[in-house]
């Protein structure tokens, strides 16, 4: 993720850590729909520092050179030149599978502290204004990671229920929308709800089937010691027959469950009741 706004949560997030007793960091969502088969989850790398490939924060740039696929420029490891202290360069490899032209498996890679420092500073960020530590951006970069490492099991989930016709879907790109508000975030906002202070759009390759997702990200106050922070309301978008569906389908499960859960509750009470009456 690259916008000004979740770059601005995310080193307020970091400030709040600081004194914190519980270990610090960063996001995430509630369920939708059944947990996830293994099937549809494809063999991957554990997580890992690497040197190359692509990034998984995009930044919107008007530049020729830009990745289509992540929004991102050409990495620039450099330190910039009034930068008050060094930062790493390593990558991490994520968890996510991405689309390759000859069909190999790859997975997306992380920007550096350096590179994430420096896409900061092209969105007009500057550090003299911010209390910024090394600290605070070795924990940003752990927020960034986990924010999407969570972001993909979501997706997994409503995945799952396409397990049979695919078995390992993959991010093809994705973007951020930060001031595009979702039809459904303006809707809670409404209703009294606060507006997420990010979106992003993510297109899933389905084994040849592209399929846009929406993600929303909601302040859900302190890190815990997972690096998370942020409420995700992660959902296929309603722009085919097929998302429609499966979002339906979700809905009614959830409401399934908590029908059951009600009536199973209901029905230990009259138990426990019924037991103490004689």
């Amino acid at each position: 993720m690259g916008n000004t706004a979740i770059t601005k949560v995310q080193m307020e997030a970091s400030k709040r850590t600081a004194g914190a007793s519980p270990p610090p960091e960063c996001p995430m969502h509630q369920k939708h729909g059944d947990n996830i088969s293994a099937s549809a989850v494809p063999p991957h790398p554990k997580m890992h520092a690497s040197g190359g490939g692509a990034s998984e924060c995009p930044v919107k740039h008007d530049n020729s050179d830009v990745n289509p696929l992540n929004m991102m420029p050409p990495a620039n490891q450099q330190p910039a030149p009034d930068q008050p202290f060094p930062l790493p360069t390593d990558r991490q490899t994520s968890t996510i599978p991405k689309v390759t032209e000859d069909g190999t498996v790859q997975f997306w890679q992380y920007p550096s502290q350096q590179m994430f420092w420096n896409a900061m500073l092209r969105k007009g960020w500057r550090w003299k204004n911010e209390d910024v530590s090394q600290k605070d951006m070795g924990d940003i970069i752990r927020i960034h990671n986990a924010n999407n490492e969570q972001a993909w099991q979501e997706v997994l989930k409503w995945e799952a229920l396409h397990a049979k016709e695919c078995g390992n879907p993959r991010l093809k790109s994705f973007g951020g929308k930060a001031k595009d508000f979702s039809p459904r975030a303006r809707f809670r906002s409404w209703l009294g709800y606060e507006l997420p202070f990010d979106r992003h759009d993510w297109i899933v390759d389905r084994c040849g089937k592209d399929v846009r997702y929406v993600i929303d990200y909601y302040d859900g106050g302190l890190v815990d010691k997972d690096y998370r922070f942020a409420l995700l309301d992660v959902r296929p978008a309603m722009d085919s027959v097929d998302n429609v569906w499966d979002r339906m389908r979700v809905a009614y499960m959830r409401w399934r469950y908590e029908l059951l859960g009600k009536f199973n509750n209901s029905a230990e009470d009259n138990k426990v009741s019924s037991a103490g009456s004689e």
